[in-house]
């Protein structure tokens, strides 16, 4: 999601959704790498769904496995991509992370 969408913490390593801390891409990627990962996710997701309808066991799981290497590949999933030793706060609620004050002094109301 864009960022005027919703709010990004002040280091920009997550977007909040919902009070919720979402992982951002590894910044240093270069665009089209971004781009060829992000075309690559979207392709799994819509094979998740097609297996989802299909019932077919063997499908969804190749197809979340997929998911799960491009959201790797990203940076979104799997190791940090900063290297200052902060710990990952990913799907944690934002009012239980060190970012609590900064959502609550105006980040919130972005998204």
């Amino acid at each position: 999601m864009p960022a005027d969408v919703h709010p990004v913490t002040p280091d920009g390593r997550y977007f909040v959704v919902r009070g919720r801390l979402w992982r951002r891409a590894d910044p240093s990627l270069s665009e089209d790498r971004r781009t060829a990962l992000v075309a690559e996710l979207m392709q799994a997701r819509r094979a998740v769904g097609f297996a989802l309808r299909k019932a077919d066991k063997a499908a969804l799981a190749e197809a979340r496995a997929n998911v799960d290497r491009a959201k790797v590949a990203l940076g979104e999933r799997g190791p940090v991509w900063w290297q200052d030793g902060t710990p990952d706060l990913n799907r944690r609620m934002v009012a239980n992370t060190p970012y609590a004050e900064w959502f609550e002094n105006g980040a919130n109301d972005q998204g």
